[in-house]
C-alpha cells in the first residue's frame, strides 16, 4: 500500500472524546466519583490543611480509577503553601505541630496523583482502553487576597499579572482555585470576588475548559465566547445565550456538560498551537516524565504599548498579534466552577454536596494515528475534523 505523502498540515486531525470529572471545594469530604478519563481536583482539598485531612483526601484521590488525576490546592490547604505556614502555621491546628514538608509530600511523591504547583504539563494518555488523546494543562492554586489563608496575591493589577502572566498560550485545560472576574464567581451576596486580570490571561489563551472553584455559590457552567475583531475594546467577549441546566439535579444522572459534536453543541475551539512544548510531558503508562525542548521563541515578540488585549488582524501593529497569530481557531471557552460544597467554611450544620460535574469534550489523539490514517481507536469515539 502506497504511503500518503500529504503533510499535517492538510490532513483532517484525528480526535476522540475524553471524559473528565471535576471536582472542587471537597474540604474533606469524599463523595462517589463518576467514571471518566481524567480526575481534576481544583483546590481545597481540605479545612485547614492539616497531614491527618491531607492523607485522607490523597488516599481517597489515590483510590479513584482514572487513567489521570490532576490536582491543585486551594486557599485552605494551608501547609501546602510553606511560605505562609512558616508565618501563620502556629496559629491553626489547635497548636499542634505540622511537617509542610511532609503534607507536601504526599503529593509530590504520589504514584498516581500529578501536583500541578503553579506549572503546566502535557498530558499524553496511554492506556489501550482510554482514548489515547492529549492536551496541554496549566494548574494554580493562587486567590486574590481574602484573608489569613494560603496561596494569595494583592488584589493590584500589578501583583495578579505577575502570576497569570505564567498560563502559556498553549494551554488547552486551565485549572485555577480563583474564578475570573464575572464568570462562576458571584457568591450569595451578589459579589463577583473573581480575578480580572485572571479573566485578561483567558482572553489571551482561550483555553478549551477552564476550572475552578474557591466560590462555592457560583458552582455551574458557563460559555464564553471571545470577540477577536474589536480592533478598541481590549479583552472584550461577545454575548452569550447558552445556559446550563444540571441534568443532574434529583436523579441518578452525571451532571453532564457535552461539549462534543454528538451533544449537538461542540464547543468552538481547535486548540490552535502555535509552538513546540515547553513544559514537562507526562505519560500516564508511568514511564515518567521527559523534559521537552525549550522553545525560546514562543512569546519572543510581545505586544507593543497600548495593543495587549486588542484584536484584529494578528499582523497588525495594532493588534495584540502573539495572542492572535495562528490562533484564532480558539474562539470559545467552557468556564466551569466546579465546587462540591454547597455551605461555606466553617460548614456548620449538615453539609449540603453537590454532584462532580463531567464534561465529554474531544480532544486530538496522539501517536501513529492522530492524523486521519493508521489505527483506528476505541469504538465509539474517533471523529475527524
Amino acid at each position: 500500500m502506497a504511503q500518503s505523502t500529504a503533510s499535517p498540515s492538510m490532513i483532517p486531525q484525528r480526535t476522540r472524546r475524553t471524559r473528565f470529572v471535576c471536582i472542587s471545594d471537597t474540604h474533606s469530604c469524599t463523595v462517589k466519583l463518576p467514571k471518566g478519563d481524567v480526575l481534576i481536583h481544583c483546590g481545597d482539598l481540605t479545612n485547614q490543611g492539616s497531614f491527618g485531612e491531607l492523607s485522607k483526601q490523597v488516599a481517597w484521590l489515590e483510590k479513584a480509577d482514572f487513567e489521570c488525576k490532576l490536582v491543585i490546592a486551594g486557599n485552605h490547604d494551608l501547609a501546602l503553601d510553606p511560605d505562609f505556614f512558616e508565618q501563620y502555621g502556629s496559629y491553626f491546628h489547635n497548636n499542634t505541630p505540622q511537617d509542610p514538608t511532609a503534607c507536601r509530600e504526599l503529593l509530590t511523591k504520589s504514584k498516581s496523583l500529578t501536583y500541578l504547583q503553579h506549572e503546566g504539563r502535557t498530558i499524553k494518555l496511554t492506556s489501550p482502553s482510554g482514548p489515547g488523546t492529549t492536551f496541554d494543562v496549566f494548574g494554580s492554586p493562587y486567590v486574590p487576597d481574602c484573608g489569613m489563608w494560603a496561596f494569595q496575591y494583592e488584589r493590584t493589577d500589578t501583583a495578579a499579572e505577575k502570576i497569570w502572566q505564567d498560563i502559556p498560550l498553549d494551554t488547552d485545560i486551565l485549572v485555577t482555585h480563583t474564578p475570573a472576574h464575572t464568570h462562576r464567581d458571584e457568591n450569595r451576596y451578589r459579589v463577583a470576588g473573581g480575578c480580572e486580570i485572571l479573566r485578561q490571561a483567558m482572553w489571551r489563551v482561550r483555553p478549551r475548559i477552564a476550572l475552578c472553584g474557591h466560590v462555592h455559590d457560583g458552582r455551574g457552567v458557563e460559555r464564553v465566547r471571545w470577540d477577536l475583531s474589536n480592533k478598541f475594546v481590549r479583552y472584550k467577549e461577545l454575548a452569550s445565550a447558552y445556559e446550563w441546566e444540571d441534568p443532574g439535579i434529583g436523579n441518578e444522572k452525571n451532571s453532564l456538560v457535552d461539549l462534543t459534536p454528538k451533544g449537538g453543541k461542540p464547543l468552538d475551539n481547535d486548540g490552535s498551537k502555535v509552538s513546540p512544548p515547553t513544559v514537562e510531558v507526562c505519560l500516564t503508562d508511568g514511564s515518567g516524565m521527559a523534559k521537552a525542548p525549550t522553545d525560546t521563541t514562543a512569546e519572543a515578540a510581545q505586544p507593543g504599548i497600548g495593543t495587549r488585549g486588542l484584536s484584529g488582524n494578528p499582523a497588525s501593529a495594532r493588534s495584540d498579534g502573539v495572542a492572535l497569530a495562528g490562533r484564532l481557531g480558539r474562539k470559545e471557552t467552557c468556564v466551569v466552577n466546579c465546587a462540591l460544597q454547597a455551605s461555606n467554611y466553617p460548614h456548620s450544620g449538615p453539609r449540603r454536596l453537590h454532584k462532580p460535574i463531567v464534561i465529554d469534550i474531544e480532544l486530538p489523539v496522539w501517536g501513529e494515528d492522530s492524523w486521519g490514517f493508521g489505527h483506528s481507536g476505541p469504538s465509539g469515539r474517533d471523529c475527524v475534523h
